[in-house]
Formats: structure tokens, C-alpha cells, sequence
């Protein structure tokens, strides 16, 4: 099994289309797991829940995961349970985007 902070790590090169900052560091990744067979499930959310994105984003975790020796597979679910909202953030994606 993989550590968390490994596929983390991993996911912080996955840019959101329209920010162009890390999914990560938006607080889009609400967690990340594997298991002994190399299987990664990923819950994440987007900022809105009517954002059509999902596969500009799904497709590049699953490529960037897979980088990763022992993944063989990828599952990325999306959920709005909780809501995504600006707390989420890093404070460097909170510099980026201008709120302090």
C-alpha cells in the first residue's frame, strides 16, 4: 500500500483547468487511498457542483497516479458532501488567487 502523503505528492502536479493550481492545494482532494493490489480510489469535489470539468480533471489524476510504480488502477469519485468552499484552500493557492 501506498503512504497518503505519496499520492498527495503526486496529485499536487494535477492543475484545476481554469485556476491552473494544484487540485491539492485547492482543497478539491478530500482523500486518497490504495490498497494492497494497487488500486487508488480518490474522493474529490469541485468548486461548483454544476462544473463540467470533472473529466478535464478525472483523466489527468488517473495518468499522474499511475506514474507511480504498484498502481494499476484508479477510481475517481466526485462528491459534493462537503461542499467546497474557500477554507479548503492552502495559503499558497489563497496568495495565488488574491485573498491576501
Amino acid at each position: 500500500m501506498l503512504s497518503k502523503k505519496i499520492l498527495l505528492n503526486q496529485l499536487r502536479s494535477v492543475p484545476d483547468p481554469e485556476l491552473g493550481i494544484s487540485i491539492v492545494d485547492l482543497g478539491l482532494v478530500y482523500d486518497v487511498k490504495s490498497d494492497k493490489k494497487g488500486k487508488v480510489t480518490v474522493v474529490m469535489t469541485l468548486t461548483t457542483m454544476g462544473c463540467p470539468l470533472f473529466d478535464l480533471i478525472a483523466n489527468p489524476i488517473r495518468d499522474e497516479l499511475k506514474k507511480i510504480k504498484g498502481v494499476v488502477d484508479v477510481t475517481v469519485d466526485l462528491t459534493f458532501d462537503p461542499p467546497w468552499s474557500v477554507e479548503k484552500m492552502s495559503k499558497e493557492a489563497k496568495i495565488k488567487l488574491g485573498f491576501f
